[in-house]
């Protein structure tokens, strides 16, 4: 049994969920329905043969594929992504199309099969169904093939990578993460290689240069020469390794302009109360972002993240708020579905229209987003795909010179490598970023601070996404009382007290003692960036420098003007 998720919608929409998801298994509905027809034969007093050898038959099959416990699983699946048990009787056509993909990926679990393939599966995925079909996968009992760019998943999941590139592919029996150190180690091997073979052919064409006029080493010169032929294609294969291994597909060009300066308090609401129809969800929240925070607000599907970013921008009129932006605050909103766009034009008159810059420089970074030649820039903006009308949006994002960045979701349809320059490039970001996601990898290496919508509340947690993981399971972990420790007295001074340090030394022996530590993480990354414990250590110590040095110029500038 081979069972597919891609990123189609469902056709049908005039299916409800529940016929939908169990419609994946269309032969155990025929096992079922014929064992329903024969069971009302049976009851109207057909008893041959015949009859009950085709009941025995159909049970059988139908005991093979697990039973009437298929259901059972069907609806497993469709809790476990997310839906209510009332969702099963609502019909496609009123989904969203986050919906509708979850309901494919439902379908497509929801029979066993043996073979499962997976295109994109975390899409539309709140971080609760994420870390269940993690769950759910390590357990199933089938091949999974998937493609994905969720880098959290595919380490939880991948037992083996499979890469494809121009002209061939490598397959590497592993995790995710060891694929990449292997990747970068086959990257510095070709280029050792490159440079070794470089050397030895200088080397030759010294000796040739020298030689090949004198009569007695002309033989040595010529086969000098066809050493060098040799070498020049080893050369050449190891530079077309290198090049394959480093260069790959092109990246999006996150570059962003330098950011005008703000007051410190950026965003202010107090008391901001949201409802979507008949359902609440906040009541009476409160957010403040200082100037250069990194903020990330995170919470299930349907907890109002998005609505809340409306909210704030004045997008919508929220139920009840006091919302204000800071002194020189010049806002830029990345939505999840690129509402910003202009409906009619073209992508270039569209770069140009909001960017204000003069066509070939706007042309450039188009460029940089992967909008080539003319054809592309004089494509309408309402021909885009998906994934294009995102490419650009974040191409005026990224010229806005806007000093606060609010992106839903902004790493949806980007590649592996896009979405690691994306975060290269917030991290650098002067400005203040207030981002929603799902993508765990990015919520552990941007934000400060993290937001969460927890009890019709927002409750703020200091770090990323392994420190939230982290403190919410010492909440949860059971209490031990510390054993009281008894206090030691005094001991007498055997020697006069010698003068104290100031605080300034005192601050400048501190940082040097948290750069050695930072620098020895980043060590440890190096060789495993993937470890949680290593990552939060990282972040704690890269806050604690920050903190240091701000509090050591503040020293420094009050012992200056004495």
């Amino acid at each position: 049994r081979i069972a597919l998720h891609d990123q189609r919608p469902p056709r049908d929409l005039g299916l409800t969920l529940r016929e939908y998801v169990l419609s994946g298994a269309r032969d155990l509905l025929a096992v079922e329905e014929e064992l329903g027809r024969l069971e009302r034969e049976m009851a109207d007093g057909a008893h041959d043969e015949g009859t009950l050898r085709r009941y025995a038959d159909a049970q059988a099959r139908l005991e093979h594929a697990g039973g009437w416990a298929w259901r059972e699983r069907a609806a497993r699946a469709v809790r476990g992504l997310g839906f209510r048990d009332e969702d099963l009787d609502r019909q496609l056509s009123t989904f969203s199309g986050g919906e509708l993909t979850r309901a494919s990926l439902a379908r497509a679990l929801a029979v066993e099969p043996d073979l499962l393939l997976l295109d994109e599966p975390t899409n539309h995925l709140d971080v609760e169904s994420l870390e269940w079909l993690e769950a759910e996968l390590a357990t199933l009992d089938a091949a999974v093939i998937l493609v994905a760019h969720d880098r959290w998943f595919l380490e939880a999941v991948t037992t083996a990578v499979l890469e494809l590139a121009p002209g061939g592919a490598h397959y590497f029996a592993g995790p995710w993460h060891e694929w990449r150190r292997e990747k970068a180690a086959r990257a510095v091997a070709a280029e050792r290689t490159a440079d070794r073979v470089s050397e030895d052919i200088a080397r030759l064409e010294r000796f040739v240069e020298r030689f090949r006029y004198k009569k007695s080493k002309a033989r040595q010169a010529q086969a000098k020469l066809t050493q060098i032929g040799r070498l020049e294609k080893d050369r050449a294969a190891a530079r077309g390794t290198l090049a394959s291994l480093t260069q790959g597909r092109r990246t999006l060009g996150f570059d962003f302009l330098q950011p005008p300066r703000t007051g410190r308090v950026v965003l202010d609401a107090e008391n901001i109360s949201l409802s979507a129809g008949d359902k609440t969800l906040l009541e009476d929240a409160n957010i403040v972002l200082e100037r250069g925070e990194k903020v990330a607000l995170v919470g299930p599907n349907g907890s109002g993240k998005t609505t809340l970013l409306e909210a704030l921008l004045s997008r919508r009129s929220p139920d009840g708020s006091v919302a204000s932006l800071g002194h020189g605050v010049v806002p830029a909103y990345f939505s999840q579905h690129t509402q910003e766009l202009p409906a009619h034009g073209s992508v270039l008159d569209c770069a140009v229209a909001a960017t204000g810059l003069p066509r070939p420089q706007a042309q450039m970074l188009l460029g940089r987003f992967l909008f080539s030649g003319w054809e592309m820039h004089e494509r309408p903006v309402s021909a885009l795909s998906g994934g294009e009308r995102r490419r650009l949006a974040l191409a005026l994002l990224v010229a806005s010179g806007a000093n606060l960045l609010v992106l839903d979701e902004p790493t949806n349809h980007l590649d592996l490598e896009s979405r690691e320059a994306l975060e290269a490039a917030l991290e650098a970001f002067p400005g203040t970023v207030l981002i929603v996601s799902h993508d765990r990898a990015l919520l552990d290496a941007v934000p400060d601070r993290i937001v969460a919508v927890e009890e019709l509340g927002l409750r703020s947690y200091e770090g990323g996404w392994a420190d939230l993981t982290r403190e919410r399971n010492a909440e949860t972990a059971p209490l031990i009382e510390p054993v009281p420790q008894a206090k030691r007295a005094p001991e007498p001074r055997l020697r006069p007290e010698r003068k104290r340090p100031s605080e300034l030394e005192l601050v400048e022996t501190q940082i040097a003692a948290v750069e050695t530590r930072v620098s020895e993480l980043e060590g440890k990354l190096a060789e495993d960036w993937a470890n949680m414990d290593v990552l939060s250590a990282h972040r704690a110590a890269r806050d604690e420098l920050k903190a240091l040095l701000g509090r050591w110029e503040l020293l420094f500038e009050g012992t200056e003007s004495r």
